[in-house]
């Protein structure tokens, strides 16, 4: 309900909002990634945009839970599309060399899941990861 999500912006402030967009070839999709919107990635964002939300985690679905490693490209040309987006990546993250990619492509943060269960990325380097950068 876009005008209830616009209501709860202008009552309680864009910045209280962190909005995901699940994507697969750009466009957004729900209901369980099962459903395609039709709805691009980049019209996702500038609607968010004007409301003033500035923070937007993005996951890969063809990624996610993959260890395949993040789908920087997306997230290179999104930047590209919104430099003063607060981007979280998720979906791939594989190792700890990753999260250097992704800051590096200006991500801000990044969602870490499996890469962590199975042992890839321990808690200790995402503690160092954090403290140095």
């Amino acid at each position: 309900d876009p005008g209830l999500f616009t209501l709860w912006i202008t009552n309680f402030g864009a910045e209280k909002f962190l909005p995901g967009a699940d994507v697969l070839d750009k466009k957004i999709r729900i209901h369980g990634w099962k459903e395609n919107t039709g709805i691009e990635i980049f019209d996702f964002i500038e609607g968010l945009m004007r409301l003033k939300i500035r923070k937007v985690f993005c996951t890969d679905i063809s990624r996610d839970g993959m260890l395949q490693g993040p789908s920087i490209e997306l997230y290179k040309e999104i930047l590209n599309k919104f430099p003063s987006l607060h981007l979280i990546a998720s979906g791939g993250v594989s190792c700890y060399d990753d999260l250097f990619i992704l800051k590096e492509t200006g991500c801000k943060g990044a969602i870490i899941g499996k890469a962590i269960y199975e042992g890839k990325i321990s808690m200790e380097q995402i503690a160092d990861f954090i403290k140095d950068n």
